[in-house]
């Protein structure tokens, strides 16, 4: 890779950046708005996804449950990827399908927010938890991309980044956990 291949690679990111926040701002503004709507009233946050996924996962958990951009109190959220054991035995027990849908079992209550993160939207273990947090009232908000894949029309918001290659989705998605991170963050009491 030369130079001017790391410009156009850059290009392509920020120029996707740049349209999906354009056509986005408004569905950001009202998942954010859920969430916040659930963590006043005492709900949590779960999140969960494989691989670079998981880690956005983490990255939203970590930023609800400390800080964002100012001191408040602790959001309550969980990613479902964070205890080796937990999924370690359910996936030798139940399959690596179930590691995040029995979780949600465990955790998940009526109005809580349940954050599925599938760059392909086709994630079984993605997929399964999400059927089951909305068949048990959960808010479900799916973060996908190109077209959202099995998760398009099973979650109440789909967050759906237009593109095909995993890497420029997941750079989405990063910014994406941001923008959340914020806007409820600014909907919260301060203190």
């Amino acid at each position: 890779m030369d130079e001017q291949a790391i410009r156009l690679l850059v290009a392509d990111s920020v120029a996707l950046k740049q349209r999906f926040f354009e056509a986005n701002a408004g569905l950001l503004v009202k998942v954010g708005g859920r969430i916040a709507e659930c963590l006043r009233g005492g709900g949590r946050v779960l999140a969960f996804g494989n691989g670079g996924s998981a880690a956005d996962a983490q990255h939203l958990a970590g930023e609800l449950v400390g800080r964002f951009l100012r001191d408040r109190a602790a959001l309550s959220a969980i990613a479902l990827t964070t205890d080796p054991s937990v999924v370690t035995a359910i996936g030798n027990d139940m399959g690596y399908e179930a590691v995040f849908r029995r979780q949600v079992e465990a955790h998940g209550r009526p109005g809580d927010v349940a954050v599925g993160i599938t760059t392909s939207g086709r994630s079984p273990n993605v997929v399964q938890a999400l059927q089951l947090a909305r068949e048990r009232g959960l808010v479900t908000v799916g973060l996908t991309g190109n077209g959202g894949g099995r998760l398009a029309g099973l979650v109440e918001y789909l967050v759906d980044v237009p593109h095909a290659e995993t890497p420029r989705i997941q750079e989405v998605h990063a910014m994406v956990v941001h923008v959340l991170c914020q806007v409820v963050e600014e909907a919260m009491p301060r203190g």
